[in-house]
């Protein structure tokens, strides 16, 4: 019987992206988006410590080339430190069901890098999927203004810009994952992308003079308690679980798995969150869904 890994592992990230999601969106609120990404961050590195120690012998991945800690730094720097910056930003303004439904996004504009970048193929059915990805975010987004007939943002235009540009992050970040891995452990790959990244939230925290916010983060039971879930479930678990994907089967396939966050999001955020349950929400994230499906295929 063929096991399909890496088809496992995308649909394993989406789950775990599904429930740091909505840990990091609750923390964010809390304590702010940048007190939540350095001390997240703080977390995943402590776990990936533990499981490089007990699993692979080491406590870093020493044994990584430096194009490896490269193209893997470039993708932390890129994914995590900005992409994700802008993410967490997005939660203060707007649910993280809208903002993983903005970020399934990310795979397009993945495809589209490499189009530009290194000349990957791009045709008709792409730009066909992409245009479906949208529609499926317009239907979630945009309403109709009763007195002008015109179309009107439902949610805060910076919460909606500043999920697309953690869309655009998460997107360049993985092709640069894709390149760095190559046969390394993802474990290990994801480890030198959280230390990169570490180091990334380190400068931007001290450049805004965010030190005296974090502390007194940390004190918050409540948030750290979400901290704690969501680093797991999310820097260390989900994103291995994805590098894993990226590993075992192809770009698109594992993009396109990994891209149903928006559906898994729905009903989880409405019993644990008690937020609002729309039709345009899920007839928006299945569309979204579908586009990113037809994106990949290839004829």
């Amino acid at each position: 019987m063929m096991i399909y890994t890496g088809e496992i592992a995308g649909l394993a990230t989406a789950i775990c992206w599904t429930a740091t999601a909505m840990s990091f969106q609750y923390a964010s609120r809390r304590i702010g988006s940048v007190s939540v990404n350095l001390i997240r961050m703080v977390f995943a590195f402590v776990f990936y410590l533990i499981y490089s120690r007990i699993v692979l012998g080491q406590w870093l991945p020493l044994d990584a080339s430096p194009e490896a800690w490269l193209y893997l730094g470039i993708s932390g720097l890129i994914g995590f430190v900005i992409g994700d910056y802008f993410l967490f930003k997005s939660y203060e303004y707007v649910s993280s069901k809208i903002s993983m439904l903005i970020m399934s996004t990310a795979p397009a504009f993945a495809a589209l890098l490499g189009w530009i970048m290194i000349k990957d193929p791009f045709t008709w059915m792409n730009f066909f999927g992409m245009a479906l990805v949208m529609l499926g975010v317009a239907v979630v987004i945009l309403k109709k203004d009763t007195e002008s007939g015109k179309r009107r943002m439902r949610y805060p235009v910076k919460g909606i810009l500043f999920a697309f540009g953690g869309a655009i992050g998460q997107g360049v970040g993985s092709v640069f994952s894709k390149i760095g891995m190559a046969d390394n452990d993802p474990f290990a790959s994801s480890q030198i992308r959280v230390i990169i990244g570490l180091i990334g939230f380190t400068i931007m925290i001290s450049f805004m003079k965010h030190w005296k916010n974090l502390f007194e983060g940390v004190k918050d039971k409540k948030a750290s308690k979400a901290l704690v879930i969501g680093s797991f479930f999310g820097p260390f678990l989900g994103v291995s679980l994805g590098m894993v994907a990226f590993k075992y089967t192809s770009l698109g396939v594992a993009s396109t798995l990994m891209a149903t966050v928006p559906v898994f999001i729905l009903l989880p955020s409405h019993i644990i969150l008690k937020e609002k349950l729309t039709l345009n929400e899920v007839v928006g994230a299945i569309i979204a869904v579908m586009g990113i499906a037809i994106f990949f295929v290839k004829i």
